[in-house]
């Protein structure tokens, strides 16, 4: 038998390795993929001119080659593993004392050692590698079929401090390998929660259209005084239940998006979203008058549709909280570099404990006035803020102004 022959007969578990059953197949692909521990290996082989360079994980009866970079044919890869006795690893094991000798011809204590003959090896270095806690991981191994001055001091610390360096890499690598485990996971479960979202959304929105349909196909139909009565009472609960089903929803695409995202465009249509917004009240709100005066000079570039919701979310916030018979209104202009979109309301001042939580998710007023999940003034901030703008609010001598801030953003 030659000695590839004699060498291959004690290698085991490599085919293990392949198919993903090895014992210890974490701590290979944990090595096996590192930057780190590659760069190590090239360099101890550039420093000490040896030709095989290994990290192996070592037990008290297993040796596993764990990372290798083999230009002298040794035949040993990633999952290969000999026999614990018939390598010098367990002596460092069992003493934490690394084992070097330059020519194995001429060393005094592994002259004629039979794990040298039996491979072939005359230099060698084995250094023991521990993790941050202490404990005992495996070895870092440099090997040639050559005479090569490995004891030399230089060369033994630089030794001792990679096996240092892969030590402390250990944790680094588990926590990152832990850490990728969770972003998969969360990622996993986030296309789940969107796709949930997605699918509740549809429903809900199918679900008020029917209705809103309906009562629609109602007014043009001959009714009783009462049902006359009842319908825009029914119109206006349908226009809640849309105004919350868009807020719960948007709520949730941006916690789970990380922010409302907007999608500015130039000369965005603004004044037509906002009047289309504010033609909904009336039929929710038929005891307010509401006031409109939009007069934007020049165009404004923006998420047309998301200031339509954010100013739809102040406008039924205003009419809320407004006195009965009152009158809201609704004011745009462009001032400087930014347009400005206000909302205005007569009644209660907000009190300045609330004030400085009002944009705050689930935050109510009076909790006797209206419906709602206090997501509306947070949503239309929150929109406020996707624009780099901000939402402003004054109580001045009994009228309350919710003031939308857009800069002028380009397209």
């Amino acid at each position: 038998m030659d000695d590839e022959t004699n060498m291959r007969a004690i290698i085991q578990d490599h085919e293990a390795y392949l198919a993903g059953a090895h014992d210890f197949q974490s701590d290979i692909e944990m090595l096996a993929a590192s930057e780190t521990v590659g760069t190590l290996l090239e360099t101890v082989m550039l420093a000490t001119d040896m030709r095989f360079a290994a990290v192996a994980r070592v037990t008290t009866d297993r040796w596993v080659a764990c990372r290798t970079v083999d230009e002298v044919n040794f035949g040993l890869s990633e999952g290969d593993e000999i026999g614990i006795d018939q390598t010098f690893c367990q002596s460092v094991r069992e003493t934490s004392e690394k084992v070097m000798f330059n020519d194995v011809a001429t060393d005094d204590v592994y002259r004629n050692h039979p794990i040298a003959a039996q491979f072939g090896i005359v230099s060698y270095a084995s250094i023991p590698i521990f993790r941050s806690n202490g404990s005992f991981f495996g070895t870092l191994c440099a090997i040639d079929t050559e005479p090569r001055d490995v004891k030399h001091p230089r060369v033994v610390a630089m030794l001792e401090m990679f096996a240092d360096i892969i030590g402390r890499s250990l944790e680094t690598e588990e926590r990152l390998e832990a850490q990728e485990r969770l972003v998969e996971h969360e990622r996993q479960m986030g296309a789940v929660q969107e796709e949930f979202v997605a699918v509740l959304g549809h429903d809900l929105r199918n679900s008020v259209a029917a209705l809103n349909a309906g009562v629609r196909q109602l007014d043009k139909e001959p009714l009783s005084d009462k049902a006359r009565k009842i319908l825009p009472l029914m119109g206006t609960s349908i226009h809640r239940m849309s105004e919350l089903i868009d807020n719960i929803m948007l709520h949730a695409k941006s916690r789970l998006g990380g922010g409302i995202r907007i999608s500015a465009t130039p000369d965005a249509g603004l004044e037509d979203a906002l009047n289309h917004v504010v033609e909904e009240v009336p039929a929710a709100a038929p005891d307010h008058k509401i006031t409109v005066d939009l007069d934007f000079d020049r165009p404004v570039s923006c998420d047309a549709a998301r200031v339509a919701q954010a100013v739809s979310n102040l406008l039924s916030n205003a009419v809320r909280y407004a006195d009965d018979g009152s009158e809201v209104t609704v004011r745009g202009r462009v001032s400087g570099a930014e347009a400005v979109i206000s909302v205005a309301n007569r009644g209660a001042p907000i009190p300045e404990s609330l004030k400085q939580k009002l944009f705050q998710p689930y935050q109510r007023g009076d909790q006797t006035k209206g419906e709602g999940l206090g997501l509306g003034l947070h949503i239309a901030s929150s929109i406020a803020v996707a624009h780099s703008g901000q939402i402003d609010v004054t109580c001045d001598d009994g009228l309350t102004t919710f003031a939308f801030r857009l800069p002028l953003l380009a397209a």
